[in-house]
């Protein structure tokens, strides 16, 4: 029973301190923290009884009871507490200090003005709810009592010194100036009751932007240098702190007056947050054009906003808010934000449950912006939750959703598992190519088949691939034809030469009078580069890595039985000991070697075998040239 009361409460306590996360704020301690259950991150304000004094006690029980009484979105945000004879414990919302905030942003290039705009609105918001709602003063107001969350909210904290507007001066607090002598810079020059309830915050809110933009503040009177604070808020910030008490404004007419036109308050970035504020209350037409309007505007927006303010709202948006589409483009720009575990956690759940949708301008940006996500799909996910909704784009009626969703192929294809590959995607290309009413969309489903061609297995490409091209030649949408050349060229690999001879061969060479220019040119290409491209690679829809039909001659040249069907263009070495095909004379190691240049030396060898090559060449440009005539003749009279 007495180990019941002997007890220590901080090890019953729900939240731990991390280590080595001190950092000192007034008369508290800032910790960084987390819950035990759960491991939810917080910030834990820890002051020690027995290292300060009895006004320093008094502020700081004053300070927990406040916290625990207050609520407001811009004051710091009370969780949990402890107090002891020995400590007092305050958990509030994972913060970090402004001070500690500025310094780490001017490490990274410096805080932007958006930024700082929208963390003075949220500070003076607070004073305006405390000084008009609340009838209360805060008397405490500068950079150490300001605190940011994750997201770059200003949250207005060090309720220390905060006392009723009409409170009694024999009992009210210690003042800030009895506690800490060094404070006494940031009073304001007119006695306690000088001017309007109102005037001494609005004071220290005047010495709080100075320090935002200039550092700390040395003496009361560097006040009158403007220094780095923007034009636009100048004449604002003069009447905060202007001698005359009484002619200072009250933080809501402030407000009002920097949320002007042109004022340091007015920008989109401040807009955007004050409508994601009220987004619950927006009409449907107001939420739709404001995330339309939001994608052009992140590129300028803070990083940390992006990830932890405007993703829960998109999220929330389409999970609840009927947004459809329109959040696509907004979601997936924030996405680029996050680390691959975050995308995973967030946004992969909310991608598959899109794909089911029947809203059709949802399907067609997810197909259209699928580069931007697919690599953070597993392939699980993709065979049995997201190709079973895709494969409906194949009969859709609008064209736009079918062609839209061939092209998804192309991102799909290394995920999908040996049955959808080989037999459900084979099936629906082979009805789109014979009798898709559209020509590009066959076009395209011929030009998709030969990039995810590598995915097929052997038997399915013996069995589709010179079918489907061959159909595809027959096409007659030009295009389409042309793209079944390109096909044949790009897949050559995968045909011997029976199949290259017996089919592929005469197909093309029936294309070499086609009516189409285009098409013609395509079948006698002859050197173009060579097909390297990954077929599953999407950086070019239709930038066909190919090497024309001589890649489907020179294999019958390398690889025939006889050599027979060797032209001036195969200067393929032919083994040993057999006989060159075109002067009959034996070959030694890959080399002719002719009767007459027996008992040369070397270099004589070498000069007669230039010699012969250069005979050689002439020769050919005078078959060419020779050639060339009947064939403009012919091509004029086809176009």
């Amino acid at each position: 029973m007495w180990s019941f009361f002997a007890r220590d409460p901080v090890k019953d306590f729900n939240y731990e301190i991390l280590p080595e996360t001190q950092e000192t704020s007034g008369i508290w301690t800032l910790h960084r923290g987390k819950r035990k259950i759960g491991g939810e991150p917080v910030s834990v304000f820890v002051y020690e009884v027995s290292t300060g004094t009895e006004e320093q006690a008094q502020l700081a029980k004053a300070a927990f009871k406040r916290m625990k009484t207050l609520r407001h979105p811009n004051i710091l945000a009370y969780v949990d507490g402890l107090e002891t004879e020995k400590s007092l414990y305050l958990v509030t919302e994972q913060v970090t200090s402004l001070a500690a905030h500025l310094k780490a942003q001017s490490d990274r290039g410096g805080s932007g003005e958006l930024e700082i705009s929208w963390g003075l609105h949220q500070i003076v918001k607070a004073v305006s709810f405390l000084v008009n709602d609340c009838h209360l003063l805060h008397n405490n107001l500068g950079i150490w009592s300001v605190f940011v969350d994750r997201a770059g909210e200003w949250k207005l904290g060090g309720l220390d010194h905060m006392t009723p507007e009409n409170e009694d001066a024999s009992t009210s607090l210690p003042s800030a100036k009895a506690v800490h002598p060094d404070m006494d810079k940031y009073d304001p020059p007119e006695s306690p009751n000088g001017g309007e309830k109102w005037a001494g915050d609005v004071w220290r809110l005047g010495c709080l932007i100075w320090e935002v933009f200039n550092g700390p503040l040395p003496r009361t009177t560097s006040l009158r240098s403007l220094g780095k604070i923007p034009k636009a808020l100048v004449p604002h910030y003069c009447e905060l702190v202007g001698a005359n008490a009484r002619a200072r404004p009250n933080p809501a007419r402030f407000l009002q007056n920097c949320r002007a036109r042109g004022g340091f308050l007015s920008n989109n970035f401040v807009e955007s947050n004050l409508f994601l504020e009220e987004i619950q209350i927006k009409d449907p037409a107001e939420k739709h054009q404001f995330f339309q309007d939001l994608s052009e505007n992140l590129d300028s927006f803070p990083e940390d906003f992006c990830k932890h303010k405007v993703l829960p709202q998109l999220l929330t948006a389409f999970e609840f808010g009927n947004a459809g589409a329109v959040v696509l483009t907004p979601l997936f720009k924030v996405g680029k934000f996050l680390s691959a575990e975050e995308y995973q956690q967030k946004i992969i759940p909310v991608i598959v449950k899109m794909f089911s949708s029947t809203d059709r301008a949802m399907r067609i940006r997810l197909l259209q912006q699928m580069e931007q996500f697919i690599q953070y799909l597993n392939d699980a996910a993709v065979n049995s939750q997201i190709f079973p909704h895709v494969v409906h784009g194949f009969t859709d009626t609008n064209p736009a959703i079918r062609e839209q969703t061939v092209k998804s192929m192309l991102l799909l294809a290394p995920k999908l598992n040996e049955s959808n590959v080989n037999q459900e995607l084979m099936r629906h290309f082979a009805r789109l190519q014979a009798r898709d009413e559209q020509g590009p969309i066959r076009c395209n489903t011929t030009v998709c088949l030969g990039k995810i061609a590598p995915y097929l297995n052997a038997g399915t490409r013996q069995r589709v691939l010179i079918s489907a091209f061959s159909r595809a030649t027959k096409d007659p949408f030009p295009a389409s034809r042309a793209a079944g050349v390109l096909g044949f060229a790009a897949t050559h690999n995968y045909y011997n030469v029976t199949e290259s001879a017996a089919r592929v061969l005469p197909t093309l060479c029936t294309l070499t009078v086609d009516p189409d220019k285009n098409v013609r040119d395509q079948v006698r290409k002859k050197d173009v580069m060579s097909s390297a491209q990954p077929a599953g690679a999407a950086a070019s829809w239709a930038g066909w890595a190919v090497t024309g039909v001589s890649s489907l001659t020179s294999k019958l040249i390398r690889t025939g039985p006889g050599a027979e069907v060797g032209g001036p263009a195969d200067n393929t070495p032919v083994a040993a000991g057999t006989a060159s095909p075109r002067t009959g004379n034996p070959v030694t190691d890959g080399v002719t070697v002719g009767k007459e240049l027996t008992g040369l030396s070397k270099a004589e060898l070498a000069k007669k075998k230039r010699e012969e090559r250069r005979k050689e060449l002439e020769a050919k440009r005078a078959e060419r040239k020779a050639a060339k005539g009947p064939l403009k003749l012919g091509t004029r009279k086809l176009d």
